[in-house]
């Protein structure tokens, strides 16, 4: 048995307390998670500050050079990504929607970062599948945040192409608390508790989820 949790739903208090003690946006971030914010309930999609921050200094300590991510939206999570890497790096960046994206585009420029983002616009399978012919294991870093049913598909394709002792990082897999939830049987959390399952016992990897912001898995390629 697992022993009492010590994680615990984060008040708006709390929250601000722990954003007032960590490493928080600097104008540029938080310009562009406010301009998200007006877009509605869709801005949801975009990652915490604080988890933001965890992905840069992730990318940081892990000395990364080349990162893949899967779900740009506006490009909060590509800026903080692009942020731990090397001016030499490159952080590829999948997503379908021109739309979105678009409102990213002119704060990675502003932030300084935009000569190592290299966006592709076009179905990830695709992106990546393309990637795999020439570039297997050259990535050290891969960041999962978008279509959930498509997890599992994102991230055997990862698995091909992040280096050994690599991190394939997931984003969402807890969905709000709905994977304990049976009596929730969308299509999102069947594929969420799917993707976790799956994850969790693959042999390829060592896994390791985190209460971080709505649940974050990573994943270290064997």
């Amino acid at each position: 048995m697992a022993d009492a949790p010590k994680s615990f739903a984060l008040s708006p208090e709390i929250h601000d307390y722990l954003m007032q003690h960590g490493t928080r946006p600097d104008a540029i971030a938080q310009e562009l998670i406010d301009e998200t914010r007006t877009l509605g309930n869709i801005a949801r999609m975009q990652v915490a500050p604080e988890q933001g921050a965890f992905m840069t200094l992730l990318a940081r300590i892990m000395g990364a050079q080349r990162i893949i991510e899967v779900g740009t939206f506006t490009g909060f999570s590509a800026l903080c990504l692009a942020r731990g890497l090397p001016e030499d790096g490159e952080l590829i960046c999948c997503d379908v929607s021109d739309e979105w994206t678009r409102i990213g585009r002119p704060y990675w420029q502003r932030a300084g970062v935009a000569e190592r983002i290299d966006l592709r616009i076009a179905p990830a399978l695709d992106t990546l599948r393309a990637l795999a012919n020439e570039q297997a294991g050259a990535f050290d870093l891969a960041f999962i945040d978008a279509d959930k049913t498509n997890y599992q598909p994102y991230c055997e394709e990862l698995a091909g192409l992040v280096r050994r002792n690599g991190l394939i990082v997931v984003d969402n897999v807890l969905w709000g608390g709905a994977v304990v939830d049976e009596a929730n049987q969308a299509e999102n959390t069947r594929a969420i508790r799917a993707f976790n399952t799956w994850a969790s016992s693959d042999e390829r990897f060592e896994p390791v989820m985190l209460p971080i912001s709505d649940g974050l898995t990573l994943l270290r390629v064997r």
